[in-house]
């Protein structure tokens, strides 16, 4: 019997390689606004996190999300996905996270 083809993705924050269902898509949308596309389905360049706290702490911290979207978020773009972000909490889903200095204050 043959097995169903399961699309994957890279993590931006840690570069984790998972199954596309199991990510997060962030996009830069045509209009220009960086949003979370839960669906997966909004037009425009898309970049996949994992479902950890930590990896989009990491992505927004290094530019690795900005580089994938090849755009700048603004800084109310950065707070809402960071709000996001602790829906996850800070349970692991990746074997290890790279550390990065410093913390995300609010």
């Amino acid at each position: 019997m043959r097995q169903k083809h399961v699309p994957q993705r890279t993590c931006v924050g840690c570069g984790q390689l998972q199954a596309k269902r199991q990510m997060v898509r962030v996009v830069r949308t045509v209009e220009g606004p960086i949003q979370v596309d839960p669906t997966g389905k909004h037009a425009g360049r898309g970049a996949y996190l994992c479902k950890n706290a930590r990896c989009w702490e990491i992505a927004l911290q290094r530019s690795s999300l900005n580089r994938a979207l090849k755009a700048e978020a603004s800084l109310e773009e950065r707070e809402e996905l960071l709000r996001y972000s602790r829906l996850f909490g800070a349970e692991s889903t990746t074997q290890s996270a790279p550390e990065a200095d410093g913390e995300a204050g609010s």
